[in-house]
């Protein structure tokens, strides 16, 4: 009888199956007498084997067609034609299947106008992602980029778009709006008005300097004057390097952060010898990047572009204050990241992470033990008790905590910026504050060096109890020469981003890609 009971059980679970969901689903055409167009039904079968979000953009219009005006149609072509001023190809998104569709739809049956409004539908639904939040998932790119993934409802927008004829404005309301990204489409257009002129290599032994006659000179000028930073009045180009260059050369240094010392060398040389093409790629990779990004980056915030080794303080949308930076080397990466600033450090302790220690202190420590009273560190065991330097044991150097105090020499410098991150960085003043004259400043080892980092944190302060610190009390707070944290109760937001190219005061600007990451990105977006 147990046995009966249990099979009966059995046999009533395979009878428990879930019935498939039924659709609601209206089969009937609609007749609009006002425009003089028939909207096909749409059967819930043919989505079957589709994403989730297409069926419910369907349902959303009751499973009719979506694209039955021809004005929606044409808006959406067009915003598949023009993506490429946006860094993306055309191609990506069946422009030449659409556009053969879209010519020869009034011969279409009704089947394939449904499955061909299917295709529109589809369409829109990439671009617009794409258009929005990148082509590309930094996250699947990088172990170091933590930006939060951008989602956006499309459902309400693509139903407003069709039903108020608005799909164009639907588009450009998708796209990013920062200043930067708008000035990099612009940047997109300029560089593409250059002629297609395919230069010679330029190669040199010597740094070439004011004055110096060599034959090099010629495919410099001719380099220099393509780009427009040089405009020769004669018709003979000279060996010579003349004053008219000179300026030209520095013209061109500027934009390109290098130094303005109109000495031609490595760094000019080499970007000299970058193509119209291998620009235009850059453009489109920083494109890319530029989607990742917020949309909104908030009222108040610190935004650092590594390689270009600045830290600009906006408030309002006004840029308050600009400081040069030292961000990490290409073997210690400087992470991308957002995240909001919770509290300033003066006269911080530093503790020396595990990548230093393997890296640097355990090589220089063994060799010579004044290593650590030279660097006013101090050594704790895993029992928080300190030990002498000479009974420092170099085979457990990980086992120990090495605690730097605070002072003009502590590595931290005089203040320390704090933010949540899992790649413990944070901003900081320096020790080597010589470094900020230089003019490549990849050398830190993943933290942000700031100069004058004190002007920084009184203008951030004041703004948030002007009573209290926009007097001396920093001042006050630095002579006790104790560490103090400061809580930030505002939202200051804080952004590590990564872009090498813009437009400014009409200018194409480039910059170093100090981590070799554009070519590789321009290469993904076009696989």
């Amino acid at each position: 009888m147990k046995k009966i009971t249990i099979l009966l059980f059995i046999l009533s679970l395979f009878s428990c199956k879930k019935e498939p969901k039924v659709i609601a689903f209206d089969n009937k055409i609609i007749k609009d007498t006002v425009l003089n167009i028939i909207i096909r039904p749409v059967h819930p079968n043919l989505l079957e084997g589709k994403s989730d979000s297409l069926m419910a953009y369907y349902q959303k219009l009751n499973f009719h067609e979506i694209w039955y005006l021809e004005e929606n149609r044409k808006d959406l072509i067009n915003e598949i034609k023009s993506c490429f001023e946006d860094g993306l190809n055309p191609n990506d998104y069946e422009i030449k299947i659409i556009e053969d569709l879209e010519s020869k739809r009034s011969e279409l049956n009704d089947e394939d106008i449904v499955k061909y409004d299917i295709l529109l539908t589809e369409t829109f639904e990439k671009l617009a992602n794409h258009l929005h939040k990148g082509k590309l998932n930094p996250k699947k790119l990088y172990t170091d980029w933590d930006l939060a993934t951008k989602e956006i409802a499309l459902s309400p927008l693509l139903e407003k778009g069709i039903k108020e004829k608005k799909i164009a404005s639907t588009f450009k309301d998708l796209k990013p709006n920062h200043i930067v990204y708008q000035s990099l489409k612009k940047s997109l257009i300029e560089i593409d008005k250059l002629p297609n002129i395919t230069f010679e290599k330029i190669t040199v032994k010597n740094k070439i300097v004011l004055n110096d006659t060599l034959p090099e000179m010629v495919k410099i000028k001719k380099r220099l004057a393509y780009w427009k930073d040089f405009k020769n009045k004669d018709s003979l180009i000279t060996w010579a390097y003349d004053s008219l260059t000179f300026k030209a050369v520095k013209r061109f240094q500027a934009r390109h952060g290098l130094s303005q010392d109109g000495v031609i060398g490595i760094g000019t040389i080499k970007a000299l010898n970058s193509t119209k093409s291998e620009r235009i790629e850059q453009i489109i990779a920083n494109l890319e990047r530029w989607k990742w990004y917020p949309s909104d980056l908030g009222e108040q915030y610190l935004i650092a572009n590594i390689p270009d080794y600045m830290l600009h303080y906006v408030r309002g949308k006004d840029t308050i204050a600009k400081h040069r930076i030292v961000v990490g080397t290409p073997k210690r990466k400087t992470p991308i990241l957002t995240s909001k600033l919770s509290n300033f450090v003066f006269n911080p302790t530093w503790t020396i992470p595990p990548t230093i220690i393997k890296e640097d202190l355990k090589p220089a420590a063994t060799k010579n033990r004044d290593y650590f009273p030279s660097r006013q560190l101090t050594i704790y065991n895993s029992s928080g008790k300190i030990v002498n330097p000479n009974d420092w044991n170099p085979a457990k150097a990980n086992n120990y905590r090495y605690v730097q105090k605070p002072g003009n020499n502590n590595s931290l410098g005089l203040v320390k910026l704090n933010f949540a991150n899992r790649h413990s960085v944070y901003l900081h003043d320096t020790n080597h504050r010589d470094y900020f004259v230089k003019t490549y400043r990849s050398l830190s080892s993943g933290c942000v060096r700031v100069e004058n980092p004190l002007v920084l944190t009184q203008q951030i302060l004041s703004k948030i109890n002007p009573e209290k610190w926009s007097g001396k009390e920093i001042d006050s707070i630095l002579k006790l020469e104790k560490t103090k944290t400061v809580s930030v109760k505002d939202t200051v937001n804080i952004y590590l981003f990564y872009w090498t190219s813009w437009l400014e005061n009409g200018k194409l600007q480039f910059r170093e890609d100090i981590y070799e990451l554009d070519k590789a990105l321009y290469l993904k977006l076009r696989n």
